[in-house]
């Protein structure tokens, strides 16, 4: 073989060996690309998903300061409810300590001032109209 045909040979050597080359570098590159790809697509529905998660979560808050919000307005409506009863009570309490004052007025084995208050520790009239009542 001759010096021309040496030159000729190792060039195309050259050339497939720079060919080869190439194409490993392009379909490694398509290869990092797919899966590129894929990630970026499973990151994308994972966001997806952390969407969906983050929009349960914002519903279940406001579902849990609509609950505290109602149970403030039960609180205040029970609130009321106590302080009126309450009041009715004390209404009872005094017209029973009336109905005991006139009691002890109409009594004649009671003693009472002008006021109508008993006078002394006499609270056996009062313990007999009591023990009849009951």
């Amino acid at each position: 073989m001759n010096t021309i045909e040496w030159i000729i040979l190792i060039v195309v050597i050259v050339l497939v060996i720079v060919a080869i080359i190439v194409l490993v570098m392009t379909a490694g590159r398509r290869r990092k690309r797919v899966a590129d790809r894929s990630r970026a697509e499973q990151l994308r529905a994972d966001a997806a998903n952390d969407e969906l998660a983050a929009r349960e979560r914002e519903a279940k808050s406001a579902r849990a300061a609509a609950d505290a919000k109602q149970a403030e307005v039960d609180a205040a409506r029970l609130r009321h409810e106590a302080e009126d009863r309450e009041r009715a009570a004390g209404e009872v309490r005094d017209a029973q300590a009336e109905k005991l004052t006139r009691a002890d007025a109409v009594d004649p084995d009671v003693r009472t001032d002008r006021n109508g208050n008993r006078v002394g520790g006499d609270q056996s009239a009062r313990d007999a109209g009591d023990a009849t009542a009951r």
